[in-house]
């Protein structure tokens, strides 16, 4: 993989070298390169502890140089971000002066420095993929990771997917043995290579004999995901707020208490999970409490719109920045599976209660997101459409694959 970025990053810097000229945002144009000479180049990759100041003593180069692009570079790219493992390349003239600086600074971004005739230029360019269409298709044999082919990339494709789906299925305990799924996705290549996923166009989720679809579509710049008839995905409220075990006390007006041994109403779900689980927000809202309240132990309290709240007890620890009148978004980490208060174990305590009436979580129905609005209706049609033949067309098979569209056959991701 290092090889392979290093010459895609010889490829980028010769392209640059070439040009006479380049501009930047705005109306400022920057100041031409230097005349093209014959360049040495050296090649490597970061090394854990390892600092550009490292890396020009290890080449003997002129430190001076340094600090001139990292000026250059202030604005643009902190030169001393540098991360193990991260290719660079740094090209010197015929008196081993520094002419450029080329550092990959993740998938999506390449700093790029060039001496020009006034100095050093620095600009943080987008790396330009190759789009390509892959279909995938699968079926569910005990989780939806372990039921795609290993990888970081299938890891991150699995997340996302469960991420689409998440207001209608929960991926830890919703599953069944037989379950499929089918995708079509972006698939990121350079030089005809294989690097990541980008966005999933459209996906199809049978569970439990129920199938459910997804498909993108970006009106007046934002993107989401919706249903057959156009309707979102997205909910107000998640479906639960961790991953979790199981349910190990449900909601009930009459529960034997473990611990107090007597019958008493359980206004909510207790979820068995491990300590240091993290707990996320359902919804959008406000906190009205974070702290230690009696059998709770530690709690947090969410005010949510329309006269909803969630409870989240029996907490190990509460997340960053969570406490009374902070804002928060659907998703947020608010705090840690623990035990504390009266718990026999580590779960999570959860509760609703809309107008201070308690609500069983799993009987509730919350509303979905804004529909693609009317003007657009027709527009998203012909994306479903477009999307649902392909989808048709994919065969789940018994081992999961994915098909190249541009080159039309199996293909497997790494």
């Amino acid at each position: 993989m290092k090889k392979t970025f290093l010459i895609v990053l010889a490829a980028v810097v010769t392209l640059i070298v070439i040009r006479s000229s380049f501009t930047i945002s705005g109306d400022h144009t920057a100041t031409e390169p230097v005349q093209q000479q014959n360049f040495q180049e050296i090649c490597g990759t970061v090394e854990k502890g390892e600092t550009l100041y490292d890396i020009f003593q290890k080449y003997k180069l002129d430190l001076n140089e340094l600090f001139k692009l990292r000026e250059a570079s202030a604005d643009v790219h902190r030169l001393r971000e540098l991360y193990p493992g991260q290719p660079y390349k740094i090209t010197l003239d015929d008196n081993s002066c520094v002419n450029s600086f080329t550092y990959w600074i993740n998938d999506e971004h390449i700093l790029l420095i060039n001496r020009t005739g006034s100095g050093f230029f620095a600009e943080k360019k987008p790396i330009e993929y190759e789009k390509r269409l892959l279909s995938f298709g699968g079926v569910i044999h005990d989780n939806l990771i372990e039921s795609m082919d290993e990888g970081r990339h299938n890891l991150m494709l699995a997340l996302t997917l469960s991420d689409i789906f998440a207001w209608d299925i929960d991926f830890t305990s919703d599953l069944r043995e037989g379950d499929s799924f089918k995708l079509i996705v972006e698939g990121l290549y350079l030089d005809g290579e294989f690097r990541k996923y980008g966005d999933i166009l459209s996906a199809e989720f049978a569970n439990n004999g129920e199938q459910y679809h997804a498909y993108r579509f970006e009106q007046n710049g934002e993107a989401g995901y919706y249903d057959d008839e156009g309707k979102s995905l997205k909910r107000s409220f998640l479906k639960a707020p961790l991953s979790f075990r199981r349910i190990s006390s449900h909601f009930s007006h009459k529960r034997f208490h473990p611990i107090l041994r007597i019958s008493r109403p359980h206004h909510g779900l207790d979820y068995a999970a491990p300590r240091g689980t993290p707990v996320s927000a359902v919804g959008d809202g406000t906190v009205t409490f974070a702290g230690h309240r009696g059998q709770y132990g530690k709690l947090v309290i969410i005010r949510h719109p329309n006269g909803w709240k969630t409870y989240y007890g029996h907490l190990s620890r509460l997340g960053k920045n969570i406490r009374k009148g902070e804002k928060l978004q659907q998703g947020t980490t608010i705090g840690y599976v623990g035990s504390t208060g009266m718990a026999t174990g580590p779960h999570l305590h959860y509760e609703i209660r809309i107008h201070d009436k308690p609500t069983n979580p799993l009987k509730v129905n919350t509303p979905k997101g804004k529909p693609v609005p009317q003007q657009y209706i027709a527009d998203f049609i012909r994306v479903r459409d477009s999307m649902s033949g392909k989808l048709a067309l994919i065969q789940v098979p018994a081992q999961n694959s994915v098909t190249d569209e541009k080159k039309g056959g199996r293909w497997k991701s790494s």
